[in-house]
């Protein structure tokens, strides 16, 4: 039986396989578990050790880099072992240093943490051109270790791809090929309102799985760094996604940027192998 469990990081559904599973056979494993629980939105395969200075090691199914699914798994450590800390190390794929943790359990929910991890620095903002059916804008992609994130703002003219899902899709693939990225999200994003929206799609070649996310951390922690940069001053930013709310803080002197969440373990499950 392969062991695992389901995090609700702000509706981005995450399941954490425990048991040990050859890297060969992750992304078919991950597209198992997809198929019979359709909620799920990614897959990540978890190791522990207690007594490393790094207890918690996190693979993708996909070999991405993923925020929420790293916040899951410093909680799911949490709750195996039972530390009496706040701070959880955990090495992610995609990134090439170990994250920093800091949860802290709800005192009316024992399976629920708010969260806040430091995310990877952008290794740059690029304008990249980009076309769909005839139209054409210059977008900024933020590039980070393990993913790249293409933001498209409400005045942009390729913000109405987004209420063409099945076209949305196809591009995605083409973009991410063109920018020669490892992972790609497009990240729509309406600031015009009182309050941000963001709408984030990804699309992970590894895995070859493409979602219209409920939320997504690296996303809005790209979004965060793009919107520093513009400033050229520190944000401190909440974002409305389909699943919830993500906080980012983002300063550009010191390119540190955090977001801010919620993860909560809904069920363990068993699949037969």
């Amino acid at each position: 039986m392969i062991k695992f469990s389901i995090f609700d990081p702000a509706g981005n559904i995450t399941a954490l396989v425990e048991s040990n599973v050859e890297i060969r056979r992750q992304p078919e494993v991950a597209d198992e578990i997809m198929k019979a629980y359709p909620e799920v939105e990614q897959v990540g395969f978890v190791y522990f050790d207690p007594i490393r200075p790094v207890p918690t090691y996190l693979r993708m199914a996909g070999g991405e880099f993923c925020g929420n699914a790293t916040l899951s798994a410093a909680a799911l450590y949490l709750l195996r072992y039972g530390e009496e800390t706040d701070k959880v190390r955990v090495m992610v794929t995609g990134v090439s240093r170990s994250l920093e943790v800091r949860l802290k359990k709800r005192e009316d929910d024992e399976y629920c943490f708010d969260a806040g991890v430091e995310m990877p620095k952008s290794l740059g903002i690029e304008k990249e051109k980009l076309s769909w059916n005839g139209i054409s804008d210059r977008l900024p992609a933020v590039m980070m270790e393990g993913i790249t994130h293409v933001i498209i703002e409400s005045e942009s003219p390729l913000y109405s791809l987004k209420d063409d899902r099945d076209a949305a899709e196809s591009e995605i693939r083409n973009w991410c090929m063109k920018l020669g990225a490892e992972c790609l999200g497009l990240m729509f994003l309406d600031r015009s309102g009182e309050n941000m929206e963001l709408i984030p799609l990804v699309y992970v070649p590894g895995a070859d799985t493409v979602f219209w996310e409920n939320s997504c951390a690296s996303g809005s922690s790209a979004v965060g760094i793009y919107l520093a940069n513009e400033k050229k001053s520190a944000v401190d930013i909440s974002m409305n996604e389909p699943g919830g709310s993500l906080r980012v803080t983002s300063n550009p002197q010191s390119g540190e940027t955090r977001l801010y969440g919620s993860t909560r373990l809904t069920s363990t499950e068993n699949l037969p192998e």
